[in-house]
């Protein structure tokens, strides 16, 4: 009967069937390990991985408030906390395989709509109250933001197949943070938003930090690459924490990065790499039916239990 149910397309047989209670229902098209039955154990720790993303539209709603507040070096620590969060749920997802264990929410779509509400909508908002863009212009300066970021974030290739993002990838909350700590004038800071603005439509491919595998080939350039962005934001943080005094070795290593980040992003949309070729995948079903096969074949106690 597993067997039938299995190959009949069912994700699950019925309660009782094998373990005496309900299972819990699998995404068979997963191809890391799709499993037929779903630990508690692993569907707590695939809600706490998604309780752990919305956690960033806390750090967005706190970010707004201390922009209300004028506490302006407050909502950057906001803004920190919502990237902190941003970059490690991707990794934490894929441990957890939410997808299997935790199929009625849809992380992905989560994480955007927290991305464009960190992203986009708090440090627009943040350039439209501060008075870092000229009056009137302000109101121009935002709304190009919001239109053209909404305009990426519904564009199937805005992250491409080989993990890159196309066209400027709506860091405004980065920007903005550069804006305030230079204390560049107006009119500067509305001609650097709307020529990203104008980028968001150039389709440059950009590094995306934490999928770096068609960065290089060599493992150790990814792993010094991470290692940079980590140094980045330790960097970052520790000047938001010293301001309004500033460090020179700091700014160095901030602004370094960022020429680097651009250098290899630029290189790489004009000399892209192949990928490595793989082995034959697994035949994970077929594995998994030939283990039930096996456990019948043992006459295992398949009964329900009351």
């Amino acid at each position: 009967m597993p067997l039938l149910y299995a190959i009949n397309g069912a994700c699950s047989p019925p309660a009782g069937l094998l373990w005496g209670k309900q299972p819990q229902k699998a995404n068979l098209d997963m191809a890391d390990e799709p499993n037929f039955y779903i630990s508690r154990r692993r569907r707590v720790a695939a809600w706490s991985v998604h309780l752990f993303t919305a956690s960033g539209g806390v750090f967005g709603l706190l970010t707004f408030y201390a922009i209300y507040l004028q506490q302006y070096v407050l909502a950057f620590w906001f803004m920190g906390a919502a990237i902190l969060v941003d970059s490690v749920d991707g990794v934490l997802a894929r441990r957890a395989q939410t997808k299997v264990a935790a199929p009625r929410v849809d992380g992905a779509l989560l994480d955007n709509i927290l991305d464009y509400v960190n992203y986009v909508t708090a440090p627009a908002f943040f350039l439209l109250v501060s008075g870092m863009l000229p009056p009137i212009w302000n109101i121009v300066g935002t709304s190009a933001i919001m239109l053209a970021s909404a305009y990426q974030f519904t564009q199937p290739e805005a992250k491409t197949e080989d993990h890159f993002f196309k066209g400027f990838p709506s860091y405004w909350n980065i920007i903005v943070f550069y804006l305030f700590f230079w204390q560049t004038p107006p009119w500067a800071n509305l001609v650097i938003v709307l020529v990203l603005v104008v980028l968001v439509f150039v389709p440059i491919k950009y590094v995306y930090p934490s999928r770096m595998d068609y960065l290089t080939h060599n493992r150790w350039l990814r792993r010094a690459m991470l290692v940079a962005t980590l140094l980045w934001g330790v960097a970052t943080a520790a000047l938001l924490w010293l301001y309004p005094e500033t460090n020179s070795a700091l700014v160095i290593l901030s602004i370094l990065y960022a020429l680097i980040y651009i250098g290899l992003s630029v290189y790489r949309t004009f000399r892209p790499i192949e990928p490595l070729p793989r082995g034959p995948r697994r035949n994970v079903i077929a594995e998994r039916l030939e283990h039930l096969r096996k456990l019948r074949q043992r006459r295992w106690p398949f009964r329900r239990r009351h």
